[in-house]
């Protein structure tokens, strides 16, 4: 994808942007930018705001305060079929009475462009979206990612400052869901067309994004890199809702350098990395994923890597392939943990009721006051 340049103005810029029904805020006084070229995704829950603020940047809905600018042009008062974007909805809404390469060109026809010029850029764009040829097929004749790759091609080929794609892939099955986000993301990086995705799947967002927000009752927990996201989260809604988390609530009972000490109310002790301020006595919360800890039948194997580790006995074995888990209940305080099996086959013969022993780097693990 070629990479915004130093200083160049982003094609996305919110300033204050609010939006309120009521008492109730949608979204809560929010500002961001959007590089040029860039993928920007707006990762949350059903109702945390995503798409009303996608609705006010394409113009459907007007923001009550704050200011949105696209292409370094102020958008307040300007319609929706005068700003430089164009969305991708969940249910397409193609033309299925018009043919592929009358559905691509629609765009290009309302503006009043010459019907060769039309023929040239659709076929072209067309052969881009690999679809080369399929100006005459039908909408039914196509599958569900021929189709989205139509209405992708039927925005593009308007050359938008912008491509707001709303839950896109959330119609697709699991399979060619996961085939469309590499296509997607190969796409935005052919096309060099700045896309702005929202979504509830954290899967899609990490794949497909040069940054994510997680968004949260009208406001952006943190934005960043999908890896500074899933690595560094640095709030406790963002270390629960990106990636799978182990969660456990306690007190800090005591604390070293970044390194917090942690007892629940039953009883159970474990180390964290502290996230912010944490203070001897502070209600704490945290989060280890399941990919961190190590099992071992002998514990002896946990201690001679100097890991803090607990014994443990295994209640469910989840397998998924590559993505197989265990279940397991720690011996003391009953505690449950889903901890992700390596790839390596070591514990392929594990059975339900088998006593293990499991630990992880305390600086793996993630704290924060509650």
């Amino acid at each position: 994808m070629p990479a915004a340049s130093v200083g160049a103005q982003p094609d996305l810029q919110a300033t204050r942007v609010a939006k309120h029904y009521g008492a109730f805020r949608a979204v809560d006084d929010l500002s961001f930018e959007v590089a040029r070229g860039s993928f920007f995704s707006i990762l949350g829950p059903s109702g945390c705001g995503k798409t009303t603020l996608l609705r006010m940047i394409a113009g459907f809905l007007e923001a009550d305060s704050g200011d949105i600018r696209i292409g370094g042009k102020a958008m307040r008062g300007v319609p929706p079929n005068k700003r430089p974007v164009n969305m991708v909805f969940q249910h397409l809404a193609l033309f299925p009475m018009m043919n592929v390469g009358d559905n691509v060109g629609y765009g290009l026809a309302r503006r009043g462009v010459a019907k060769d010029e039309i023929k040239r850029r659709v076929g072209d764009m067309l052969e881009r979206v690999s679809l080369p040829g399929a100006q005459a097929k039908r909408v039914d004749q196509l599958s569900g990612g021929q189709k989205q790759r139509v209405a992708i091609a039927r925005s593009l080929v308007l050359e938008p400052t912008l491509l707001l794609l709303d839950e896109p892939l959330g119609a697709l099955d699991l399979k060619l869901r996961e085939h469309m986000k590499i296509e997607l993301k190969q796409l935005q990086a052919a096309f060099g067309t700045t896309f702005v995705y929202i979504t509830h799947d954290q899967s899609e967002a990490l794949v497909l994004s040069d940054h994510v927000a997680v968004m949260n009752a009208g406001r952006f927990e943190q934005v960043g890199t999908p890896q500074q996201l899933y690595y560094e989260p640095q709030t406790p809604f963002v270390a629960g809702f990106v990636g799978a988390n182990n969660r456990m609530a306690g007190r800090a009972t005591e604390v070293t350098d970044s390194v917090v000490t942690v007892t629940s109310a039953d009883g159970l002790v474990m180390p964290a990395r502290a996230i912010g301020r944490v203070a001897r006595g502070d209600a704490v919360e945290v989060f280890v994923r399941p990919e961190v800890a190590r099992l071992a039948r002998n514990p002896a194997v946990l201690r001679d890597a100097g890991l803090p580790f607990w014994s443990a006995r295994i209640t469910s074995l989840l397998f998924d392939g590559a993505n197989s888990a265990v279940l397991l209940h720690e011996a003391q305080s009953n505690t449950e943990f889903r901890i992700a099996l390596p790839q390596t086959g070591e514990f392929a013969d594990l059975q339900v009721g088998e006593t293990v022993a499991f630990g992880f780097d305390p600086l793996r693990a993630v704290c924060f006051a509650s």
